[in-house]
């Protein structure tokens, strides 16, 4: 087995074991390798699952990767572990989810002040879905908690970052701002 095989082994190791995406820097260090040459690693790794036609891919999520099989054996893996699918969305909690993606990170209140109305109870559910976590405190009074998208939400939306999401369009509330004030975070 040459150094480069033996990288890539421990590598799809580290991926297989975690379960969720692993930071590259992590993958370089743990190997003892520089990151670039991770990179040059993963790229192998992903090579050699196209070569051999493999239900399994390499996930690019910003500064992370992840294994994971590829979206056409969704529908095979769903029936074999009978699986709930997940229910569909509602428009609110797109909503919800569009504000804090194009805005992150923001607190509830923001959220509440851009819609109209308390989005709390939609938060809650997108955080409890793993679309959404929690992403420190705003430092203004009060201190409330800022949430931004996860992995999972680039995952379920098919985007490898942010910066994928498509331009915003401008609608009727195209005198809003975007800028924090203290009326938008203290709820």
């Amino acid at each position: 087995m040459t150094e480069q095989e033996k990288f890539s082994a421990m590598t799809e190791a580290i991926l297989f074991s975690a379960g969720e995406p692993v930071e590259i820097s992590r993958i370089a260090q743990t190997l003892g390798i520089l990151e670039r040459d991770a990179v040059s690693v993963l790229d192998d790794l992903q090579d050699r699952y196209k070569k051999s036609n493999s239900a399994l891919q390499i996930l690019h999520l910003e500064h992370t990767v992840q294994i994971s099989t590829k979206p056409e054996y969704a529908p095979v893996i769903r029936t074999a572990l009978e699986t709930k699918r997940m229910q569909p969305l509602s428009n609110a909690a797109m909503e919800v989810l569009t504000i804090i993606a194009y805005n992150q990170p923001v607190s509830k209140g923001f959220v509440g002040r851009v819609r109209g109305v308390d989005s709390s109870s939609i938060v809650n559910a997108l955080l409890d879905k793993g679309l959404l976590e929690e992403a420190g405190r705003i430092d203004v009074p009060g201190h409330p908690i800022a949430y931004r998208t996860t992995n999972v939400f680039l995952r379920v939306f098919g985007l490898h970052s942010l910066k994928d999401l498509p331009e915003p369009k401008q609608t009727q509330q195209e005198d809003f701002t975007g800028e924090i004030s203290e009326q938008d975070v203290t709820a």
